[in-house]
């Protein structure tokens, strides 16, 4: 993997940079779909390339490990080939995942046990072996396997948490050297900085992921319901850790105004699942506002849904007809809402890319910001 950075923000400390993996180039700052099980849901690979069109979408290694199974993906030739993606693809570790099965796991210093939301068997990862899954998966960016703190979350534990995740970066990076790539392409690893909402965890942590010298750093164990002055606050004492000439991943944030405001910080990559689960549920994003789509106030509004049309959708659909699929729950309507959300991502932080190489980043932002901070 390459990095090159093109242009700091003169207002600001968004970057925008440019990503070369084995499958293609990564615009950043970007947005990455996310394909939790080989898929982003509800969109056809058709469509994600030509209507959203992202650089990079995301698989999930715990989904991906117990449904279709690595062996199945190996069958395969990798998850590119299985899904039939020829673009950039991330794998998290599953560390996430297992945050969010508190009720059903135990968390050791030799990895994680823990129960199967499909079936109840009991499964474990290490630090090892989600190196190994992710080899198996064959995404171009993998990730350390952490633990990822809940919020709120006592001092002591973040403190003994965050040790244990750096004790178990260096189990995935010695794994990582030793384990032979499995296709005919290189992975590039990224590590994990944790440390809850604790500045002072966050600065120790940020120091040791640097020390480690790898090709990109992630932050994880925010937007795990912490205020966004919060989340800001961590992202900023990071960054101004992580070095400039590798590209930073805020892992599983979030909405339009997150993404704004943490690119102004000095984040690069960023996903999250809000924009295609809320689309399933009717709320759309546009860059005026926020709109709950099953409202009955739509139902006899003929106009297109953003009037600034980030994608098809937007010039080939009204609200009156979205909200009418809604309505009568036809699959279509969830399907159209996806693209648009996503598109409008991805439109987003297109602009954002613009902005900073014209130097108009931090203004354009401030407006945005507040256009966008209100339902519709």
């Amino acid at each position: 993997m390459e990095f090159k950075l093109h242009n700091t923000d003169p207002g600001s400390k968004a970057r925008a940079g440019e990503i070369t993996t084995a499958h293609g180039k990564i615009q950043t700052p970007i947005f990455m779909p996310v394909g939790t099980a080989a898929t982003v849901k509800g969109v056809h690979q058709r469509d994600l390339k030509t209507e959203i069109n992202p650089d990079i979408i995301l698989g999930n290694t715990y989904h991906l490990y117990l449904r279709p199974g690595t062996d199945i993906l190996q069958q395969a030739g990798g998850l590119h080939k299985f899904m039939g993606w020829d673009r950039p693809l991330l794998t998290d570790s599953g560390g996430y995942q297992v945050y969010s099965l508190s009720a059903n796991r135990k968390i050791k210093e030799a990895g994680v046990k823990f129960k199967s939301h499909i079936d109840g068997s009991y499964h474990v990862f290490t630090p090892e072996n989600a190196i190994d899954i992710q080899r198996q998966i064959g995404a171009d960016i993998i990730m350390a396997f952490d633990e990822c703190t809940p919020y709120p979350c006592d001092y002591k534990y973040a403190k003994r948490s965050m040790h244990m995740t750096h004790r178990w970066l260096d189990r995935c990076i010695a794994q990582d050297k030793a384990s032979p790539f499995l296709y005919d392409y290189e992975q590039t690893f990224f590590p994990i900085v944790q440390g809850s909402t604790y500045k002072g965890l966050r600065r120790q942590s940020a120091e040791f992921i640097a020390s480690r010298g790898a090709e990109g750093n992630a932050i994880g164990g925010l937007s795990v319901g912490e205020p966004a002055d919060e989340m800001y606050a961590m992202t900023e004492v990071v960054c101004e850790i992580l070095p400039e000439d590798k590209p930073r991943y805020l892992m599983g944030v979030g909405t339009p105004i997150n993404i704004l405001e943490n690119i102004a910080l000095g984040v690069d990559m960023f996903d999250c699942v809000l924009p295609s689960r809320n689309a399933r549920n009717g709320m759309l994003y546009t860059a005026h506002g926020s709109i709950n789509i099953k409202n009955k106030k739509w139902e006899n509004d003929f106009s297109v849904i953003d009037p600034d049309g980030h994608t098809f959708v937007d010039t080939e659909y009204s609200k009156a007809y979205l909200r009418h699929l809604f309505s009568v729950n036809e699959l279509l309507g969830k399907q159209i809402a996806t693209i648009h959300n996503l598109g409008f991502y991805l439109a987003l932080v297109r602009q954002a890319r613009e902005k900073i190489m014209a130097g108009e980043f931090a203004a354009w932002k401030n407006k945005m910001v507040q256009q966008m901070n209100k339902r519709l």
